[in-house]
């Protein structure tokens, strides 16, 4: 599939955004212990630019990730505020806060791939 230069703009802007929002949210965990068990994966804006989804994991799931989301929301403003002040863009995107379950099924087929390399003893010593 080609992408467009409109493609790789987002796609460079996203970059910008995931680097300027993780900057910040690692100086909030530094403050707030209540965010320390989760993480900032990945970020994706909407084809207008107006919407920008910021996708969290925590090792401890999806509840944990849902009881921290007030205390998330507390700092979205400061998070729009320093966003706004560090890219050079005419609107700041609105912040959409959504668990990353794509990224825990990755991470649980890993480990299951990993079992089922212990599981299976190698056989390097028969002949091919």
């Amino acid at each position: 599939m080609a992408r467009t230069l409109a493609d790789i703009k987002r796609a460079q802007k996203e970059s910008l955004l995931l680097r300027e929002l993780s900057n910040f949210y690692l100086r909030i965990t530094m403050d707030d212990d209540r965010l320390r068990d989760i993480s900032l994966n990945r970020v994706k804006l909407s084809k207008d630019k107006s919407v920008c989804s910021l996708f969290f994991f925590s090792l401890k799931g999806v509840e944990h990730f849902q009881e921290t989301m007030p205390f998330l929301i507390l700092y979205k403003p400061s998070m729009r505020k320093a966003l706004a002040q560090s890219i050079n863009a005419r609107y700041t995107p609105q912040l959409v806060f959504k668990y990353d379950s794509p990224f825990e099924k990755s991470l649980k087929l890993d480990v299951l791939l990993d079992q089922l390399k212990e599981e299976t003893p190698e056989d390097k010593d028969e002949p091919a």
